[in-house]
């Protein structure tokens, strides 16, 4: 069932040292295109923005938290712009820790 509302999700993204765009020449090309793909099809596929992008280049992970209608929809944006082509993805719903405090409040 697709919902009309945004929700949060976090996109937790992990890579092996041999598969790393630093040590990876096929991994560079598509990391060093990723930027722009994301911003083409983003809208492609109901996410409505990335909210943040952060990565731990030694721990080869990235953590992207994006507003999008549902995890569905994510999947297919990390497969078309080749987040999964080197990395293995979970996608997270997350919650605002105030609205969860809102919550156990009311």
């Amino acid at each position: 069932m697709v919902s009309n509302k945004n929700s949060l999700f976090g996109v937790f993204a992990v890579h092996s040292p041999e598969s790393c765009p630093l040590n990876n020449e096929k991994s560079k090309e598509i990391f060093k295109e990723m930027k722009r793909n994301l911003e083409s099809n983003i809208s492609k596929f109901n996410v409505k923005k990335i909210v943040a992008f952060y990565m731990s280049v030694l721990e080869h992970e990235w953590i992207i938290i994006l507003e999008a209608e549902n995890a569905h929809d994510i999947e297919e944006l990390s497969i078309a712009v080749g987040i999964s082509s080197f990395n293995t993805v979970k996608i997270v719903p997350l919650r605002y820790f105030d609205d969860v405090i809102k919550k156990l409040e009311s």
